[in-house]
């Protein structure tokens, strides 16, 4: 079994001690040749935050039957996650990630397949992932590692519209105890989990052996795919209202997806749109995080930067939402403290992407919010110094106005047909907007601001 030591595999152990270095995973499967042409873009990231199950996940089902001890983690038992690539390519790559774990995570049995529905499999779709030419892999604490190049057999025609929107099944086995489960929380995405001690079942195509639901992704942190060179790879980056608290359970209407679609619309199968949010994230909070110390909204946004953007392949722009959390009563921060985290993040990012181009999105209003944290006036106050900042400074490349999509004019809060809660239709929390302010916010975006120039 291939050993992924944390010094040569990844992000989570100097991030997980508060320091934003990080080294980015190699093995084998980095150095793959790839046809003339081709070259690697990330198509999906579901930015690690934490340790199971500290974190801010919506529509949750029980998990105690199917992880029983948050402590030992998952035990030799089966994961089968669901998740859509914005962009198809014949191969793929998977990148695994033990960030939060406190002891060497083992995992076996890797396979990617395409979703039939639930947990069933199209039939002939599933293939063995490898690891360095192995079966399994041992990612040390902090570590992370990419797997081998796979084929996707049903992707042949990766432009074929009939793949467009369909699902990417990953399954996988952990071998003996976890311990700390590194997760992203809110996945808004129906995934399975077979029971403790059932062992090895990524090869089965059928449902029956993943009984459990989750709607959380676990380890798994990233999906490239081969695409044509300089296929441009485009970040969303910010918290919940990236992550897409309060949209359509399973229903893919996040802003990024709005964006999404309306940019295949125009591209196809040509540019692929990546979700790093996480609920609860701040852009200079919180001062330390540890895996001992956990923050329900994960390190900060300048401490995940490598990880969860700089360390993405053909990433080409980034749309950076944040500020709302390090304004609330959770976070504190002051307005001088925020606009300094953006000037330390834009010039790291131009730093390490040359050429990357920075798009500023303003901080949608929470006035009058039923959160105990936010909704009140101070924050309103450093919000909108926040926009008139990003309008103004000089930071970014292009500003997309997400505060004019969805503020009401009368309340200064958010527009009252985007308050009540799309994932499980409750009255809504005035602070992330729904569906349809989702679906405003996506659609207002101006495409020439987000594209890179030609």
């Amino acid at each position: 079994m291939l050993l992924a030591s944390a010094g040569t595999a990844a992000a989570g152990g100097a991030l997980a001690q508060g320091s934003a270095a990080t080294n980015v995973a190699t093995n084998v499967a980095l150095g793959a040749a790839l046809p003339a042409g081709q070259g690697w873009a990330t198509a999906w990231a579901g930015s690690a935050q934490g340790p199971y199950p500290i974190g801010n996940p919506s529509a949750q089902p029980n998990q105690s039957f199917a992880f029983p001890d948050a402590a030992e983690g998952a035990r030799d038992q089966s994961f089968r996650l669901v998740l859509r690539p914005d962009l198809w390519g014949r191969s793929a790559r998977l990148r695994f990630s033990n960030a939060f774990g406190s002891r060497p995570l083992r995992l076996a049995g890797v396979h990617a397949g395409l979703q039939l529905g639930g947990a069933t499999l199209v039939p002939g779709s599933n293939r063995a992932v490898r690891f360095g030419g192995q079966a399994g892999v041992t990612i040390a604490p902090g570590g992370q590692i990419w797997s081998d190049p796979v084929e996707l057999a049903f992707a042949t025609d990766p432009d074929s519209i009939l793949l467009a929107g369909r699902k990417l099944a990953v399954s996988f086995t952990v071998e003996g105890s976890s311990g700390p489960m590194t997760w992203h929380a809110k996945a808004l995405q129906t995934s399975y989990v077979s029971p403790p001690g059932s062992g090895a079942h990524g090869a089965a195509e059928s449902e029956e052996n993943y009984p459990y639901s989750t709607a959380s992704w676990f380890f798994l942190d990233a999906v490239d795919m081969t695409a044509p060179a300089g296929t441009p790879v485009i970040v969303c980056f910010g918290d919940s209202i990236t992550d897409g608290t309060a949209s359509t359970m399973n229903g893919d209407d996040r802003w990024p997806d709005v964006l999404a679609r309306r940019l295949h619309a125009r591209l196809g199968n040509r540019v692929a749109v990546v979700n790093a949010g996480i609920g609860g994230n701040q852009v200079v909070g919180p001062a330390e995080y540890t895996v001992e110390k956990p923050f329900p909204g994960g390190p900060s946004a300048l401490a995940r930067l490598e990880r969860d953007v700089i360390s993405l392949s053909g990433v080409k722009t980034l749309i950076w939402l944040e500020g709302t959390n390090d304004f609330s009563r959770n976070g504190n921060a002051t307005l001088e403290a925020v606009q300094d985290g953006l000037r330390q993040g834009t010039r790291r990012l131009r730093e390490a992407i040359p050429g990357i181009r920075l798009v500023a999105a303003t901080v949608t209003p929470a006035l009058g919010s039923s959160s105990p944290a936010h909704g009140h006036a101070e924050q309103d106050e450093k919000r909108r110094g926040l926009n008139a900042f990003l309008r103004s400074s000089g930071l970014f490349d292009a500003v997309v106005d997400f505060d004019a999509a969805t503020r009401d004019p009368a309340s200064g809060g958010l527009r009252p047909e985007m308050v009540p809660d799309s994932t499980i239709g409750a009255a809504g929390d005035k602070l992330h907007p729904n569906r349809a302010g989702y679906l405003a916010m996506g659609t207002g975006i101006e495409l020439s601001a987000v594209l890179p120039p030609r």
